[in-house]
């Protein structure tokens, strides 16, 4: 009887230690994806702040020299 709650023990064990090893194998996975993702934004936003300086330097009323004054 003992060796019997032993072994379900044990086997219950194993069944978290699978279950463990498959969530570990996923957050891997979702952290790869997570930095593809984190490259993806650095890339855009450094896109985007290049665009905002072009159109803020455009709209710049010293953009002209200070003609209007």
């Amino acid at each position: 009887n003992a060796t019997q709650a032993k072994d379900r023990l044990y086997s219950q064990l194993a069944a978290s230690l699978k279950n463990m090893s498959r969530a570990v194998g996923q957050t891997a996975d979702l952290f790869e994806q997570l930095q593809t993702d984190l490259d993806a934004m650095r890339v855009l936003a450094g896109t985007h702040a290049a665009q905002f300086m072009t159109v803020a330097a455009e709209l710049s009323p010293e953009a002209d020299g200070g003609a209007n004054t």
